[in-house]
C-alpha cells in the first residue's frame, strides 16, 4: 500500500523546504502588481507588462542554464538558487525603506526570480529521482502538489492581509525569508550526491537538447502540447474572469479571493487520493481520465451568474477544475521524471517550463485581443470549447519504456 509510506529524513528535509518556500511564494502572490500600482502609481499597460515580461525574459535567461545544470551537482544548484531568489526579493523592500524603489527595478527582480524559479525546478527534479527509489516517485510527487494547493488557499489571502496591516513589502519581505529558510533546509538533506557523468564543454547545440529529446519521445511529446495548450487557456483566461466577475458581476474582491482560495482545498484531497487511484486503476488510465475531466471546467465559466449563487457555481466549477488538476499532475510529474534520463532531466525539465510559459503568455495576448472584440464571456466560452480538445493531445498508448 502507498498510504502513510515513509520517504525517509532527506525527502522530510527537501519537502520541508519546498513547503516554506511554496507558502512564501503565494504570500507575495500579487505584491509586485500592489507596489506597482499603490507605491509606484503605475498604469494598466506597466502593470501588465511587469506581469507578463518580467516572467518571460525571465524564461529565456533559463535556457542555458539547463544544459549548466545537468553538468553539476543539484544540491548546491539548488541553494544557489534559493539565494540568488533571496538577495533579489530582499532588495525590494530595502530600497523601498531608502525611498529608491523604482519599477524597473521590480522588473528586474522579477526576471532574475522568474528564470532562478525555472532552474531551481528543473534542478529539484533530477535531485529528487536520485533521491527517491523509482516506486515512491508518485508518492512524494503527491506530497509536493498537496502542499502546494495548501499554500495556494491560504497565502494570498494571508498576504494580502499583511499587505494591509504591516505595510506593502511585508509579503515580499516573507517570500524572501522562505527562500533563505529552503536554502537552510536543503543544505540539511546532507548525504553524497556523485558527480554528473557529462563533462563535456557546453556547445551552443547543448541549448536545444532538451526540445530534442521532449518532441522525439512517444509519450512526452504528446503531454508537452497538452500541458501547454490547457495551460495556457487556464491561465490565459484568468484575467477575463477577473473583469467579468469584479466589474460586469459587481462581485467585491473578497469575493473573488474567496471564489479561488476556498476550491483549492480541493487540490489537497485529490493529490492525497491519487496514488491510491494509481494502485486500483493504473498510472495511464488515471492519466487519461483526469486529464479528460479536467478538458470539461473551463467551458461552464462563461455562464457565471451574478449574486450569492455566482459565488457558489464558481466555487463548484474551481473545485472541479483543481481536483481533476490535482490528480492529473503528480501522475504527469511521475512519468515525466520517469522518462528522462539522468542526465538530460534538467535541460528537459527547463524546456518544458519555458515552452509552458511561452504558451500561457502568448495566449494570454491573444484572448486579451479576443475578449476586447467579443467581451469575456464569449471569449471564455472560445477557450471553454479549445479545451475539449486538449484529450486529443494525451498518448493513447503506455508502450515507452523506463529510462536509467
Amino acid at each position: 500500500m502507498m498510504r502513510g509510506r515513509s520517504l525517509g529524513p532527506r525527502f522530510r528535509w527537501l519537502w520541508s523546504a519546498y513547503a516554506v518556500s511554496a507558502f512564501g511564494t503565494w504570500l507575495g502572490f500579487g505584491a509586485f502588481p500592489m507596489l506597482a500600482i499603490l507605491v509606484l502609481h503605475a498604469g494598466p499597460t506597466a502593470v501588465s507588462a511587469l506581469a507578463a515580461v518580467g516572467p518571460a525574459v525571465g524564461a529565456l535567461v533559463a535556457v542555458p542554464l539547463g544544459p549548466w545544470v545537468d553538468r553539476r551537482r543539484k544540491r548546491p544548484v539548488m541553494v544557489g538558487m534559493d539565494l540568488v531568489r533571496f538577495g533579489a526579493l530582499v532588495s525590494v523592500p530595502a530600497a523601498y525603506a531608502l525611498g529608491v524603489l523604482s519599477f524597473a527595478q521590480l522588473l528586474a527582480v522579477s526576471v532574475v526570480v522568474a528564470a532562478a524559479d525555472i532552474t531551481f525546478t528543473s534542478a529539484s527534479g533530477a535531485f529528487l529521482k536520485g533521491l527517491v527509489p523509482p516506486e515512491d516517485l508518485l508518492v512524494a510527487n503527491g506530497r509536493f502538489e498537496s502542499t502546494n494547493w495548501t499554500a495556494t488557499a491560504l497565502g494570498p489571502p494571508l498576504g494580502g492581509a499583511a499587505f494591509a496591516l504591516f505595510g506593502p513589502v511585508t509579503s515580499v519581505v516573507a517570500n524572501a525569508v522562505s527562500f533563505l529558510l529552503s536554502a537552510l533546509g536543503i543544505r540539511a538533506i546532507g548525504g553524497d550526491e556523485p558527480r554528473p557523468r557529462t563533462a563535456t564543454r557546453l556547445r551552443p547545440r547543448d541549448l536545444a537538447d532538451g526540445w530534442r529529446f521532449l518532441l522525439a519521445h512517444p509519450g512526452l511529446r504528446p503531454l508537452l502540447f497538452n500541458t501547454m495548450l490547457f495551460n495556457g487557456l487556464v491561465m490565459g483566461t484568468e484575467p477575463l474572469l477577473a473583469v467579468l466577475m469584479l466589474n460586469q458581476l459587481g462581485f467585491a474582491p473578497w469575493q473573488y479571493g474567496l471564489a479561488f482560495a476556498v476550491p483549492c482545498l480541493g487540490g489537497l484531497a485529490g493529490s492525497r487520493l491519487t496514488p491510491r487511484l494509481v494502485e486500483r486503476f493504473g498510472r495511464h488510465p488515471v492519466l487519461l481520465a483526469a486529464g479528460a475531466v479536467r478538458a470539461c471546467w473551463l467551458l461552464l465559466l462563461p455562464f457565471i451568474p451574478a449574486g450569492t449563487g455566482g459565488l457558489g457555481y464558481v466555487m463548484a466549477v474551481e473545485l472541479g477544475l483543481i481536483v481533476s488538476c490535482s490528480v492529473f499532475n503528480p501522475v504527469l510529474a511521475t512519468y515525466r521524471l520517469e522518462q528522462l534520463p539522468a542526465d538530460r532531466i534538467a535541460r528537459a525539465l527547463s524546456a518544458w517550463a519555458v515552452s509552458t510559459k511561452a504558451a500561457i503568455a502568448t495566449l494570454t495576448a491573444v484572448w486579451g485581443l479576443l475578449a476586447g472584440l467579443t467581451g469575456p464571456r464569449v471569449a471564455i466560452g472560445i477557450a471553454g470549447v479549445l479545451a475539449l480538445a486538449t484529450p486529443l493531445l494525451l498518448p493513447r498508448r503506455d508502450r515507452t519504456p523506463v529510462a536509467a
